[in-house]
């Protein structure tokens, strides 16, 4: 351990004038240079591409991890009341920027410090979440980029209807534990009873409850699935598109990458843009711009995406006018 500490001292000494460069650096003076602590209510598997397109964010303003910035990462791996300790954790290291994954590990970062610069990428409203009072000037210390993902659901539902003009009954699959899980149902009901849908929510927190939950759905002969928006659902992605598929259930996600894994259906924003934007804002804060003054990015675009193997697997001939409008089909 002291080895470690003279080393560490060594390189602090041999590369402090560079890292004086840096107007945040003094936050994470310890280091050879600035930190960027991140904060992930998923795990490395399912973060590690994602992060991938942060880097080339930061890359493209000249910032390259391992040579003038660090990483240090914390995963939750679905578990969200593991959150708060890591966000202290990172406070604790006197991180110089911390950047959280997902809407949850954003509150947490949040509730951890009020001095920290934070960045998030999440799907809920940051005004109504409670993140920030302002899309223009977020104020504070959090700016980032907000998919906007759990207000989508009532669209989704609506392409649930277009897939299955004549269901009755959607089974919708909701995470109890997810911070905004109250503002989503009440959404997604006020949604279905527009559109003359019967909705039923089935809980799952742990994959015990996954597997629990389709076993109902079994006996309930639901017409369709709606897998909510979570960061813990996400994790899952392979279990919950195994188990649509031995269920033979027509089932929209929220997430391209369920559809890649061979779900049925997904509509989302493009998520690596607001990943590589991520990056983009973290250099310009490292360079001295405040997050406050960084308004919350918002996406341009959201997509569309049609398995068709998976379609043709449930015997399920996808409407024209949905096909016609998919910005990928996958074959």
């Amino acid at each position: 351990m002291a080895s470690y500490i003279r080393r560490r001292k060594f390189l602090a000494t041999l590369l402090g004038g560079a890292a004086a460069a840096w107007p945040v650096a003094a936050r994470a003076q310890q280091h050879a240079f600035p930190v960027i602590g991140l904060l992930s209510s998923r795990s490395p598997a399912v973060d590690t591409p994602l992060i991938a397109v942060m880097r080339q964010g930061l890359n493209e303003t000249g910032l390259v991890e391992g040579q003038n910035v660090a990483l240090d990462y914390r995963w939750a791996e679905g578990q969200y009341d593991r959150l708060a300790g890591l966000a202290a954790d990172l406070v604790h290291r006197q991180v110089a920027v911390i950047v959280a994954l997902g809407s949850p590990s954003a509150l947490a970062a949040k509730a951890a410090t009020a001095t920290i610069p934070i960045l998030y990428v999440g799907g809920s409203d940051p005004i109504r979440s409670g993140l920030v009072t302002s899309l223009q000037r977020p104020g504070g210390n959090i700016t980032g980029v907000s998919t906007f993902q759990t207000e989508m659901e009532p669209k989704r539902l609506e392409l649930v209807r277009e897939l299955r003009p004549h269901a009755t009954t959607t089974a919708v699959l909701a995470n109890p534990n997810y911070p905004f899980v109250e503002t989503q149902v009440s959404e997604i009901q006020t949604a279905a009873r527009s559109v003359g849908l019967e909705v039923t929510i089935l809980n799952a927190r742990t994959i015990r409850d996954i597997d629990a939950a389709f076993a109902t759905l079994a006996q309930m002969r639901a017409d369709a699935l709606l897998v909510a928006t979570d960061p813990f659902f996400f994790t899952r992605a392979a279990q919950l598109v195994v188990l649509a598929a031995r269920n033979a259930i027509p089932t929209l996600y929220s997430r391209r990458e369920f559809a890649a894994a061979g779900g049925l259906m997904s509509y989302a924003a493009n998520i690596n843009d607001s990943y590589r934007l991520l990056g983009v804002y973290a250099a310009r804060i490292l360079k001295g711009e405040k997050p406050g003054d960084l308004p919350i990015q918002l996406p341009t675009k959201f997509e569309l995406v049609i398995n068709l193997s998976t379609a043709k697997a449930l015997g399920l001939q996808i409407p024209d006018r949905l096909l016609a409008r998919a910005d990928e089909v996958i074959e």
